[in-house]
């Protein structure tokens, strides 16, 4: 026992020098080595309830933001206002003020409304900023393509998109369709780099009878940059009455299909290379560094 309590007591001693250098401003490097203990286990306990000094604290750079939703709280706004005026998330506007008093309702329930429709509206903007910050900062990053990226992609987006062989319908043919004008284009540019000349290429739109479709031809014919006599009849889809469509305005454009003329062997080649790229893709591989 006696050794024991001479333990606690050393302990304790230690705790009362290492809280007075805190107290004094020091750092957990310099408590450290003024008191030579090197286990964090050990200086965690020592320093049990001590905040650092403020010098040691990283800058925040929401700390004016900070500052200054405390003064508008202090002044009696409310948190969507604050929000409304400073662009940043109620939870954030919440979790510095809370420790402050709350302020008076001086403005009806109207009012109030809006000033939190306001405010629902800076943080819509705020998150569709950050939205397009994030899908910019990934298209930089994906820079130029090697043939060989070009080439797997291509595959790989036949492969999702395109049509395929089967054994009950034998189509040993290269037929690419979609709505999306950027995969029109990759799989253009893919062709090119497998060195399809584009008189090969057969073009057909398919678009919902209602909509624009002469303005969808000008627009799939521009994208492609094809004479309009490589261009077959545009499909029409019939409408059905009982359906509600959703793929109307301007953007709406229908499909184009791409067909490749002679192109028994390219589609054996693009099955092969897709089977091929599952082949590798199981084998042993390293993560993407970031």
């Amino acid at each position: 026992m006696t050794h024991a309590t001479g333990k606690y007591t050393d302990f304790e001693d230690l705790r009362e020098r290492a809280v007075a250098l805190r107290r004094e401003g020091l750092s957990r490097r310099q408590i450290r080595d003024r008191l030579h203990v090197d286990n964090n286990d050990i200086l965690n306990r020592l320093l049990e309830g001590e905040p650092p000094p403020a010098w040691t604290r990283r800058p925040n750079a929401k700390d004016d933001l900070r500052e200054k939703a405390r003064e508008l709280r202090l002044q009696g706004w409310t948190y969507d206002r604050i929000q409304a005026e400073l662009g940043c998330s109620k939870s954030s506007v919440s979790l510095w003020v809370r420790d402050l008093p709350k302020p008076e309702r001086k403005r009806t329930r109207e009012e109030a409304s809006a000033i939190a429709r306001r405010g629902w509206e800076a943080t819509l903007r705020l998150r569709d900023e950050e939205r397009q910050r994030t899908k910019e900062a990934a298209k930089q990053a994906v820079g130029a393509l090697s043939p060989r990226e070009l080439f797997l992609l291509g595959v790989g987006l036949y492969w999702a998109e395109g049509g395929k062989d089967k054994p009950y319908d034998r189509r040993e043919n290269v037929c690419f369709v979609n709505s999306d004008p950027g995969k029109i284009e990759v799989f253009l540019a893919w062709l090119d780099l497998l060195g399809v000349e584009r008189d090969r290429l057969r073009f057909t739109v398919m678009i919902h009878e209602s909509a624009d479709v002469a303005g969808a031809e000008r627009y799939w014919a521009d994208l492609v940059e094809a004479d309009r006599s490589a261009f077959n009849k545009t499909t029409l889809k019939r409408h059905n009455p009982r359906t509600v469509r959703k793929n109307t305005g301007n953007a709406y454009r229908g499909c184009l299909v791409i067909k490749v003329r002679r192109s028994a062997d390219l589609y054996r080649r693009i099955e092969g290379s897709w089977y091929g790229i599952v082949l590798g893709a199981t084998q042993p591989i390293g993560k993407m560094s970031d």
